[in-house]
């Protein structure tokens, strides 16, 4: 931790300056990092600078302000509904990620690093202009020899060593935080930034965005009304990604979408189906569609562009959204918590009493609303806030999910303002009924639950052989402590002591009614076999063993 300080000081000054400048000096005392500063006397600096501001927007300027690497994990972290308060999201949702362009000699020279040729040898022709500008990369206009046009991406130079770099120095803030504050320790802050860098790191290699693409247009290759742009991968490295270029109409532009014979309402249907259909039957969806990444086209075609972030369903978490779904149709409390429960990590200190009446609140609030006043933002936002206060926290891709689902619906409203999302995804929500109780399905259900138990009977002698080899080697040493053990186990003294001796009573009853037969059956003689008393000793012996088990049992005080 110390060698990364050292290595990265005048990161780590810029930082905790910008942390002073917004008004945050008081977490720099709290990680115990004022040694850093470049001028301590500024450690408490006058408020005025900042007291007209909120929290938020204090928190989105100090972002803004270190960068490309803050910026991102800022827009990331903006679908944390469950993990940030509302206001602070809003804010996050504002994050600008915009630069200025670099140079185009540089953009010639990262193009041929990347694919070995000279520029003119590549393209027939190439817009010096880019379309757009961005803080990881910008996008430019070309013409592939064979005449199709393409948009190509590309990365500004040096952004990863850059980036790894804010990440290390994030890591090793969430881990002092960890050891230092109660709440960052509660939160697991280090899993959280771990979640952030891998998504930022993933924006940074373009093959993983090209192949997201192509994933989601296999969704739609039946389907007219959706278009993604191709990939072409000859063109195509880490830094590089070209793409097919397709003209649009932006959302926002009310009135050349009406130029162009469009119909706002069937759009509006045409994107929600789009979006619903890759999250609840594919599982695998476009993680950011704002009206930048969605255009429109003659007769209602939608565009999809920049698949940088996508959110992924495992068919686990696939089965607990859609318990969930169907435990809201029904209006089931336990269902719901029971869902929720299985969909996050829910703290041991949960109070599952003011958790149910949480979930009741949000039943009473749109029982008998109708759908069409219903705001799909509105119940999901609801449902996170319920999650945030009891601090469940759910996992990123089901975050991503509710993000997406905000943002679709903020962007269609705007198209048809009548429209209703939940009425749009009853159909949806039905079969997803259907199909969790399709024969079919609960066959294979059972027989995959069967394949599993039976891989772990035919994996159990291997695994006892191993166990018992190493508590063989003594490699194993656990020590339990349980309070008031003794207590305990007096207890289960007495109980064995007591179970003991009714058993003694019992058989002692059994032989003395034995014996008091059979002296009736020998006709009130006394009995003899090879001329010895066999009842009376057997009396004796055994009135014996009862009287001695009664004086130990009271002599230990444990009856």
């Amino acid at each position: 931790m110390i060698r990364k300080r050292i290595r990265h000081l005048q990161r780590y000054r810029e930082i905790v300056n910008a942390l002073i400048r917004h008004g945050f000096g008081y977490i720099i005392k709290d990680l115990g990092l004022s040694e850093l500063l470049s001028n301590p006397k500024r450690f408490f600096p006058s408020k005025s600078t900042y007291n007209k501001k909120s929290t938020g927007e204090r928190v989105r300027l100090f972002l803004e302000e270190l960068g490309p690497t803050f910026v991102k994990i800022g827009q990331v972290a903006s679908t944390r509904y469950d993990l940030l308060p509302a206001e602070l999201i809003t804010e996050l949702e504002n994050l600008q990620d915009q630069a200025s362009p670099f140079s185009n000699e540089i953009v010639q020279k990262i193009i041929e690093e990347e694919l070995g040729q000279p520029l003119n040898h590549l393209f027939a022709e190439f817009n010096e202009i880019p379309i757009a500008a961005a803080s990881i990369g910008q996008v430019h206009y070309a013409l592939l020899k064979t005449g199709e046009k393409v948009a190509i991406k590309v990365q500004r130079p040096n952004m990863k060593p850059s980036i790894e770099t804010d990440l290390e120095i994030l890591q090793d803030l969430a881990l002092l935080a960890e050891q230092r504050l109660a709440w960052a320790a509660h939160y697991q802050i280090r899993d959280i930034v771990d979640e952030l860098a891998k998504s930022l790191l993933e924006e940074l290699d373009y093959t993983i965005e090209g192949r997201n693409s192509e994933k989601i247009a296999r969704q739609f290759v039946d389907d007219p009304n959706i278009v993604i742009p191709k990939v072409y991968w000859d063109y195509t490295t880490k830094k590089v990604l070209t793409m097919e270029y397709v003209e649009g109409i932006k959302l926002n532009e009310a009135e050349k979408l009406k130029q162009a014979g469009n119909n706002p309402k069937v759009l509006a249907k045409n994107i929600v189906d789009s979006i619903l259909k890759q999250i609840l039957v594919e599982g695998y969806f476009h993680g950011d569609p704002h009206p930048g990444n969605v255009l429109a086209r003659t007769g209602d075609v939608i565009v999809f562009l920049d698949f940088g972030m996508v959110g992924r369903l495992s068919p686990e978490m696939k089965h607990h959204l859609a318990s969930l779904v169907i435990a809201l149709m029904r209006k089931k409390t336990d269902d719901v918590i029971k869902a929720i429960m299985q969909m996050g990590v829910v703290p041991e200190s949960i109070d599952i009493v003011t958790l149910r009446v949480d979930v009741d609140r949000l039943y009473e609030k749109y029982y008998d609303a109708a759908l069409s006043m219903v705001s799909l933002a509105q119940v999901i936002g609801d449902l996170f806030s319920v999650a945030y206060r009891h601090h469940i926290r759910i996992p990123p891709d089901l975050t991503l999910l509710g993000k997406t689902l905000l943002t679709m619906e903020g962007m269609v409203v705007k198209l048809d303002p009548e429209i209703s999302i939940l009425k749009v995804a009853e159909p949806f929500g039905r079969q997803l009924l259907l199909d969790r109780y399709d024969p079919k399905n609960v066959a294979g259900n059972v027989w995959d639950q069967l394949v599993e138990m039976g891989g772990l009977v035919n994996d159990l002698p291997k695994t006892l052989k191993d166990i018992s080899l190493i508590l063989k080697k003594g490699k194993i040493k656990q020590e339990l402590s349980f309070p008031d053990t003794n207590k305990l186990l007096k207890k289960l003294d007495r109980i064995s002591n007591r179970i003991s001796f009714s058993i003694s009573l019992l058989a002692f009853s059994i032989v003395f009614m034995g014996l008091i037969i059979g002296s009736s059956m020998a006709g009130n003689k006394s009995l003899f076999l090879l001329k010895i008393p066999v009842v009376e000793i057997g009396f004796g012996v055994g009135t014996f063993m009862f009287l001695w088990l009664l004086y130990t049992i009271f002599k230990s005080g444990k009856f």
